[in-house]
């Protein structure tokens, strides 16, 4: 008898999207997300719970199975059997399940649809694991209007869902929620200009700024992929993860929650405040300075504020009062007020923060004060749902000579307090599969080694300035918005009064520009052209000569 075909495994995705049709025309698509979500949360925390049990049983801790703070030690949350994936699994068809809870002290028998022992399962998970307080979607089954049959083969789908060799926990976890952000959460956010930020840039990020040791920041977290990819670089360069700490804050509720389940279910510890709430009016970490910020802060976002408020706030002193009109500087200073002595920010603005003429004093200050590194303009096409063209901003609280930690090793960086670096990647990147614009490993590499270059305190022998790509500015030329070799080469000698300056940050003003066109060899490009057009011209009178013959062999000859 022939060996019995073992069952392929569904790939991820179309395992997502089938659970998502389970839920069509019962709810709206950005519901989906959250429903789904909690059902996932829930099978990734009992996996992650079972694997360690396990782990406890054959181990000589095995008389701790049951106690919280040995899963707690390895960020696995503990389960009660109240809340186990396998109790909902085997009840998903039953119309009536029965369970002893304790209730005023008194433990007594209570029954439950599915959708009820679905949210008392998160309830029960929330009361013993205190991080997550909050951030879980109870209530949501029990309201829901999910037929029963639905709710069982929507729970079968998400069961299908399981880790091997190929699929280890980690990269299952991240593939759900990005497909789930990609899927949802995005297609809503771009009206507030808010954009989910793609891995690749968040990468790029990570490898310029180093998160190695120390706090990390977003104040806009979103669902938490700045915090994730900081530790997956950690790991990827062989550093301890225990060694960083994240904090961050999110104004919406929704996107909270979902932050504190991403995080929560990758073990990654993170502290994103008491509640959801406005970075602006409402610091969750008043108090506290950070050595990294990664962020991506909502573009050009309107009415952050009334006229009157946060005016004298302290964040803004000694730059100037951000505008109503725009956020973009508000969240600049905001981050440059919460950067330690040595910190060190990157993060992304729409390329309108570059030059706006209402912002030029806060932008001139900056500059002068020495706290822009790197100006950097991403290549089109790189976050998904829009084509916007962004910046990268390298911020710098101390451009004085000093040691850092570069691939986890101390070096000597020079003082570039009187500098800053611009670079264009728009002719860098590839096409992905999905069609998005990715920088690769060399593109990253190249961007890594040629602002270390700069920074070295043998730049003169290792940078240089590189047409189409990269130009190191002095204040001075930034203020004329110029490079001195400019008017030299232009025979100008343009000094502004700093008073007069726009104090531009575009990089296309220093960074130099080959015309191609001067490349062409134009005897041999006309010669090709004159061969086409003799060819055509040649093709054109055989096919009159055909027309003719056809009209005259039909008796109404051509003239």
């Amino acid at each position: 008898m022939a060996a019995k075909k073992e069952k392929k495994q569904k790939p991820l995705e179309q395992v997502l999207m089938e659970s998502c049709n389970k839920l069509r025309s019962n709810m709206s698509g950005i519901n989906y997300m959250y429903f789904v979500m909690g059902l996932v949360f829930l099978k990734f925390a009992s996996l992650k719970f079972e694997k360690r049990r396990e782990e406890l049983l054959n181990s000589e801790d095995a008389f701790a199975v049951d106690i919280p703070s040995f899963y707690a030690e390895k960020n696995v949350f503990y389960i009660p059997e109240q809340a186990r994936w396998s109790l909902i699994k085997n009840n998903a068809r039953s119309n009536k399940i029965t369970l002893k809870v304790v209730e005023g002290g008194e433990a007594k028998d209570k029954d439950f649809t599915i959708g009820m022992l679905i949210d008392h399962a998160l309830e029960e998970l929330e009361k013993n694991n205190q991080q997550l307080k909050g951030a879980l979607p109870i209530g949501t089954y029990t309201k829901s209007n999910l037929p029963a049959s639905n709710f069982a083969s929507l729970i079968d789908e998400i069961d299908k869902i399981h880790e091997d060799a190929e699929h280890p926990m980690n990269d299952l976890i991240g593939k759900t929620y990005q497909y789930m952000l990609n899927a949802f959460a995005i297609k809503t956010a771009d009206e507030k200009g808010e954009f989910y930020t793609p891995d690749n840039i968040v990468d790029l990020i990570t490898t310029l700024i180093e998160p190695y040791k120390g706090k990390v920041y977003d104040p806009c977290c979103g669902s938490g992929g700045m915090f994730v990819q900081s530790y997956k670089f950690v790991e990827a360069h062989r550093g301890d993860v225990n060694s960083i700490s994240v904090y961050g804050q999110e104004s919406n509720p929704d996107t909270w929650k979902l932050a504190k389940m991403n995080l929560g279910i990758r073990g990654i510890p993170a502290n994103l405040g008491k509640t959801n709430a406005d970075t602006f009016g409402n610091d969750q970490h008043k108090d506290l300075k950070f050595d990294f910020i990664i962020a991506n802060p909502p573009f050009n976002l309107p009415h952050w504020r009334s006229e009157n408020e946060l005016v004298d706030d302290s964040r803004w002193k000694g730059y100037g009062v951000p505008p109503v009109s725009n956020a973009n500087y508000a969240w600049i200073l905001h981050m440059l007020s919460k950067l330690s002595l040595n910190g060190v920010a990157g993060f992304l603005l729409a390329n309108g923060a570059l030059g706006d003429a209402d912002t030029t004093d806060i932008r001139k200050n900056l500059i002068k004060n020495g706290k822009i590194e790197a100006i950097i303009v991403l290549p089109r096409e790189m976050f998904y749902y829009t084509d916007i063209s962004v910046t990268l901003w390298i911020m710098n609280n101390n451009k004085g000579a000093r040691k850092v930690l570069r691939d986890g090793q101390e070096v000597m960086v020079r003082d570039r307090t009187n500098e800053v670096l611009f670079m264009d990647l728009r002719r860098m990147g590839h096409k992905s599969s999905e069609g998005y614009t990715e920088l690769d490993d060399a593109d990253m590499q190249l961007v890594k080694k040629t602002l270390n270059a700069w920074q070295s305190p043998d730049y003169k022998t290792l940078y240089k300035d590189v047409p189409e790509f990269c130009q190191s500015c002095t204040i001075n030329e930034i203020k004329n918005g110029v490079t001195d070799k400019k008017q030299k080469e232009n025979g100008t000698n343009i000094d502004i009064d700093e008073s007069k300056s726009l104090w531009s940050l575009v990089p296309s003003k220093y960074i130099e520009f080959i015309d191609h066109d001067l490349e062409i060899d134009f005897p041999k490009e006309m010669a090709r052209i004159q061969k086409e057009i003799k060819d055509l011209l040649k093709e054109e009178k055989v096919s009159q000569k055909q027309l003719e013959e056809a009209f005259r062999g039909i008796g109404y000859g051509i003239e």
